[in-house]
């Protein structure tokens, strides 16, 4: 059994016109607002939190984040029960490759939702494990002993060449005309620790703020809205949302 403390905030920033990020905890969706809670979990538990980052022009890029989390947040609660590690997962690749449809279909039919995307990153609790997801470049960090480190790996150009700074090209998501989207799922319950705390994010916060000035804030106690404000002070070039998962025991 483990209790954790969350906090989550969506921000559309300085520049954008609308948000097309969106944060899902447990059944409660953010966009463009905040949303704290705690939670005791318990073995025979399930419990999901979840961000997507969406991208396709005009509006459809907040359609893609919001079609792909509501589909999750149903899946996920619709997922039999007393699968272990393995069987979780088949059924998680079941999903991406039936949102994938969703998401290329509503493209077909709708014009102005023609290309549109989203990355996904996540953290679920199923049944006593805790696990990690992550399609796209958004991420998930953990900050230990007062030591920040990013826990996924970003699906972007960058990456594949070697390079540590993020461009924004992305070479996995959630529809996106993605042809072979994959999800990048660890089981890390052993690795979870009291006095953890894991960040979700999407690039509007790492494209602002440096590890270091992230790693600072969580020292000094930020919140999911206070990270976001701080990205939006330093520029705000793009939608903003974190969520903040700290283990209390």
């Amino acid at each position: 059994m483990k209790d954790i403390k969350i906090s989550a905030a969506s921000m559309v920033g300085c520049v954008r016109e609308n948000n097309e990020d969106m944060i899902l905890v447990g059944d409660t969706f953010v966009r463009n607002g905040e949303y704290a809670t705690g939670v005791h979990l318990t073995d025979k538990m399930r419990y999901l939190i979840a961000l997507c980052d969406g991208m396709g022009g005009h509006n459809s890029g907040e359609v893609a984040s919001s079609d792909s989390l509501e589909n999750l947040h149903f899946f996920f609660n619709d997922i039999p029960s007393g699968l272990d590690a393995s069987g979780f997962y088949e059924d998680i690749v079941e999903w991406l490759e039936s949102i994938n449809n969703i998401i290329d279909s509503k493209g077909r039919v709708v014009p102005e939702c023609k290309g549109m995307g989203t990355t996904l990153v996540a953290i679920a609790y199923f049944e006593g494990k805790f696990y990690s997801m992550n399609c796209g470049d958004s991420r998930m960090y953990r900050y230990r002993q007062g030591k920040l480190e990013q826990q996924t790996t970003d699906h972007s150009l960058n990456n594949m060449m070697g390079s540590s700074e993020h461009n924004g090209i992305i070479t996995n998501c959630i529809g996106g005309g993605c042809k072979n989207s994959f999800i990048d799922m660890v089981e890390m319950t052993e690795n979870v620790m009291a006095g953890d705390v894991y960040l979700l994010c999407s690039d509007g916060l790492t494209d602002m703020l440096k590890d270091g000035e992230i790693a600072r804030l969580l020292a000094e106690g930020a919140d999911a809205t206070a990270l976001c404000n701080a990205a939006v002070e330093a520029g705000g070039y793009d939608n903003v949302s974190v969520c903040l998962v700290e283990v209390l025991s």
